[in-house]
């Protein structure tokens, strides 16, 4: 019941995915050098090709299938055998053909996609520039109509302009998609995309095509970046992917949507199915990183116990404390990235294809990403370190998860960045409900600031500790209940979205005021944005629980989400108890309702991690098949036999004072 719900709706499609990937051919070999690691990666994609695993969203007319919830659910599950092969794989369909699909129209579809989908055209997808990573609208990279000649000329002006960090760019890219500022008759439209080549058949830089290879780094070695330039490289006018903006043969340029600004955010909207999947691949890095550790620390022994037996590292408090916790956390991840899918297909199938829609969209993708790229690298440095000496080596898997997960918090938009895309998200969604007339707004900030004197005046404290009557069980019982969570949870978010939006109100319609108050509001907003993430985790969390029947399976899954919001109160507990949210008697209690709750949910650890589904060829940690639980064996095997012979020595004695 609980992997159903797990895999989600897509769950067929993520199955095949698991299956393709026990291959050991699309394993990541530990220790390989960079060349000989990127040339597996390289050929690791031509399997995926022969195996169909890559045509889920494209066209019916063009072998896919229409399927894109799918196709992330599926593309996910690679991150099992090797996220560079997953990233890889990403950059040729997920980010190169999928800018052609989604921004080009019939013409470039006709002309590129068959040679993308079927890999005989390698190709980057370069947008970032050196000297504007997350800034897309102000790159410097031009592409300039020439009428006498009906082509575009494609220019980086300068070394800050060249593109980078472009996977497939040091060696095997033979085209990229080039996002640039269209300039015709004078008249820079801002930022659209070109279908750009760049290779030769011998893998020689076309003329005016340069580059360089950004060599080793810190994980994803088997991905070629590197750095593109270009010295006015001429492209056909009809190599401009012309869905949202086009150039007739004169120069004439036309574009169905009028605002420049709306029509920048609605082409990069559509490729926001980047931010969607690495969501999904860190919940499932999570996933195989917590099964090796809890398994391990079943099966590790190490200190005698009350009863002179060793005890297995699972069940020492401070253990439980540093895993189960964060099994939690990914199960809310889980559901919350489920949702999150359903979301992206309603807007890519069409189905929901609407303004408010995509909005919803983009603002979960960027509050979601942020959480779980940054909650990855949290969870496999805790597994690495939970697991002692054997988490560090390589066979094991950890560190190289970890290494290869690093760049994803600034993979795809700086995750401070994405936050504050959700925190302004917030601030408009402020605007639009807070009154308008005097009335109205006087009657409003005197709610808000009776909120601050009860704030202050701890009238909720009183009130807490009224209904407590000093008893801690009552406290604890009042931190399980659902409406109690969502309304502290809810209630951070909405408090300091409303403090930063009633600051800004007091600049009127001063824009050099609003820019000073917003800049020094920043932290603000982000955590404030990171707040709103984490209540939309626990709301689908909840929401999951609907569908799960009354019984032992939903108890445990409402443990489960009792300590992810706990967990969350505990790690905010400075706020709640500063803005007199919570008494001192409810704030120790969270504490202990999560001592509590893990210790009631370490005996069934064995099922949680069984409902991820992974089997061992996707795990591929020698600790956590088997190789520990026979070490203890044969330990605990000859200390029998030896005390059973009698050839155990005596221990020394400590003599008495």
């Amino acid at each position: 019941m609980v992997e159903t719900l797990l895999l989600g709706r897509w769950a067929e499609d993520r199955r095949i995915s698991r299956r393709l990937v026990l291959d050991p051919a699309l394993h990541k070999t530990e220790g390989l050098g960079t060349i000989e690691h990127r040339a597996r990666a390289f050929e690791q994609l031509q399997i995926l090709v022969d195996a169909g695993a890559i045509q889920r969203p494209y066209p019916r007319e063009l072998g896919g299938q229409d399927n894109h919830g799918g196709n992330l659910a599926a593309f996910e599950e690679i991150t099992t055998a090797d996220p560079s092969l997953q990233i890889k794989a990403g950059v040729q369909w997920g980010l190169f053909g999928s800018a052609v699909h989604h921004l080009g129209t019939a013409r470039n579809h006709e002309e590129f996609l068959p040679g993308i989908i079927g890999f005989d055209v390698p190709g980057c997808f370069a947008m970032t520039e050196t000297g504007h990573g997350s800034d897309v609208q102000n790159i410097a990279t031009s592409a300039t109509y020439d009428p006498a000649t009906k082509e575009f000329v494609v220019h980086t002006p300068f070394r800050g302009a060249w593109k980078d960090y472009i996977g497939n760019a040091a060696l095997h890219g033979k085209a990229a998609v080039v996002f640039a500022k269209l300039v015709t008759q004078g008249v820079d439209h801002g930022v659209h995309a070109f279908y750009v080549p760049l290779r030769d058949d011998d893998g020689a830089f076309l003329p005016g095509v340069g580059g360089e290879d950004d060599g080793v780094k810190g994980g994803l070695n088997g991905i070629d970046n590197g750095r593109l330039h270009f010295d006015h490289v001429r492209i056909p006018r009809t190599n401009l992917l012309n869905r949202y903006g086009d150039v007739a043969e004169d120069g004439t340029y036309s574009s169905p949507i009028d605002s420049p600004g709306r029509r920048f955010f609605t082409m990069l909207g559509t490729l926001v199915q980047g931010r969607v999947s690495l969501d999904g691949a860190a919940v499932v890095a999570q996933k195989i990183g917590l099964q090796i550790a809890l398994t391990y620390a079943m099966q590790r022994r190490q200190f005698p116990t009350a009863g002179g037996v060793e005890g297995v590292l699972l069940d020492y408090g401070r253990h439980q404390r540093r895993l189960i916790p964060r099994l939690a956390t990914v199960f809310a991840q889980s559901f919350a990235h489920e949702q999150l899918l359903r979301t992206f297909d309603d807007v890519f199938s069409g189905r929901a294809d609407t303004p408010e829609r995509r909005e919803d969209l983009e603002t979960q993708a960027a509050a979601f990403k942020s959480l779980s790229t940054w909650s990855a690298l949290d969870t496999l440095q805790e597994c690495r370190e939970a697991c002692g000496g054997a988490g560090f080596l390589a066979e094991n898997r950890l560190t190289s998860l970890r290494a290869d997960l690093d760049v994803y918090v600034t993979f795809e938009g700086d995750n401070t960045v994405l936050l504050q895309l959700v925190g302004k998200r917030l601030l408009t969604d402020f605007r639009k409900r807070a009154p308008r007339d005097a009335a109205s707004t006087a009657k409003f900030v005197a709610a808000q600031v009776g909120v601050k004197l009860a704030d202050a005046s701890g009238i909720r404290r009183l009130g807490q500790t009224v209904a407590d009557r000093g008893s801690l069980a009552a406290s604890v019982t009042d931190l399980h209940d659902p409406a109690t969570q969502r309304a502290l949870l809810a209630g951070r978010v909405d408090t300091m979205v409303t403090e930063i939006g009633l600051r800004l109100n007091t600049a009127g319609k001063d824009r050099a005021r609003q820019a000073v108050l917003l800049n020094r509001s920043q932290h603000e907003l982000i955590e404030a944005a990171r707040a709103h993430a984490e209540l939309m985790q626990w709301d689908a969390f909840t929401e999951a629980l609907a569908a799960v029947p009354e019984g032992d399976t939903r108890r445990v899954l409402v443990w489960l989400r009792d300590l992810f919001a706990l967990g969350l109160l505990e790690q905010h507990l400075d706020w709640h108890l500063v803005h007199g949210r919570l008494s001192a008697q409810r704030a120790r209690a969270v504490s202990a309702s999560i001592d509590r709750l893990v210790a009631r949910l370490r005996p069934v650890v064995p099922q949680l991690i069984e409902t991820f589904g992974y089997e061992p060829g996707h795990v591929r940690a020698p600790i956590a098949l088997g190789e520990e639980q026979a070490r203890q064996d044969e330990a605990r095997a000859w200390f029998a036999a030896e005390a059973a012979a009698g050839r155990l020595p005596e221990q020394e004695k400590k003599p008495r004072a």
